[in-house]
């Protein structure tokens, strides 16, 4: 344990922070959660607190707007994992105010674990979400801080059980709705596998200063490659509607938050092609499956089983 960093989680008791928690708990990190006393008294949050304290988790009382406290809880470990949600992202600017006078810390992880943003063909309203994570990205490196970013693209318990169907709570055996022409290649990763490499990636020198891209070969898949998967599963054709992308942008433009940026999220990877269309350079990036290759993620194929 002693050679393991310390690390702080802020924002630890949200969808993806929560499995990078566990990860980092059963990987033998000295594991510390901020959390709000409001959160300790919050009964919607008592059972995975309780299942957090089960793993060995230590709580630090603090919040992202009290810089005391963050200062006080940062002062305590080596690696600061930000996995903050979509409306405070922009506030990171506090946590990196707290890592530059704490001092101390080795290596910070600020909310991504999506596509690329520096790296993005997004239109609006999800070119502006990313925007903010690339202002946070230039903050951090502005400041000195040693940084990873993980660039984990599409999580699986979002857009598989649904195949990426507005409404849908099962992939459809029916029809199913495709944007743009079906042939742009996305990656989806369980949210499990996604912790387990964040944490091998906090120690790793080879991480140091680069984007940690999650893309395991099993995992690529375009939408037409997926429906046909799907299919070859259920053992039947499903019918295929095929959404232009100007009618794609329209829809955009039309939909109510949150619905439009999800929609937006959904044309930069399945449209443009964002996951996949460029290649990862040794100056700014490296692969995870390649640096670990003894993590054994679960693959599209065996993760739509359940569903069948």
């Amino acid at each position: 344990m002693e050679n393991k960093s310390k690390i702080l989680f802020v924002g630890g008791t949200g969808y993806i922070g929560k499995f990078i928690v566990e990860a980092s708990a059963k990987a033998g990190n000295p594991t510390y959660l901020l959390v709000r006393e409001s959160t300790l008294s919050d009964p919607s949050k008592s059972d995975l607190l309780n299942k957090f304290k089960s793993l060995g988790v230590y709580f630090a009382t603090g919040d992202l707007y009290d810089h005391e406290s963050l200062v006080k809880a940062i002062k305590e470990v080596d690696v600061v994992i930000s996995t903050v949600g979509a409306g405070q992202l922009a506030d990171q600017v506090k946590l990196i105010d707290a890592i530059k006078e704490a001092g101390n810390v080795k290596r910070f992880l600020p909310s991504e674990f999506g596509n690329d943003v520096d790296r993005s063909n997004a239109v609006e309203p999800a070119k502006s979400v990313f925007g903010i994570k690339v202002g946070i990205r230039r903050a951090t490196e502005a400041a000195g801080i040693p940084y990873t970013y993980v660039s984990a693209n599409f999580f699986d318990g979002y857009f598989l059980p649904s195949l990426s169907q507005p409404g849908a709570t099962s992939p459809p055996r029916d029809k199913i709705v495709i944007l743009g022409d079906g042939t742009a290649q996305s990656i989806f990763n369980k949210e499990d596998d996604i912790g387990a490499y964040t944490i091998k990636a906090v120690d790793d020198p080879r991480t140091l200063n680069k984007t940690l891209y999650i893309r395991p070969a099993g995992n690529i898949y375009s939408f037409n490659d997926l429906v046909a998967l799907w299919e070859k599963k259920i053992g039947k054709s499903v019918e295929k509607i095929y959404v232009p992308e100007e009618q794609v942008l329209k829809n955009i433009e039309e939909a109510p938050l949150p619905v439009n940026v999800i929609l937006a999220i959904s044309h930069s990877a399945f449209v443009k092609g964002d996951h996949t269309n460029f290649e990862i350079e040794p100056s700014f990036g490296v692969e995870a499956t390649k640096l670990y290759p003894e993590v054994k993620y679960t693959s599209v194929d065996e993760y739509l089983d359940q569903f069948v």
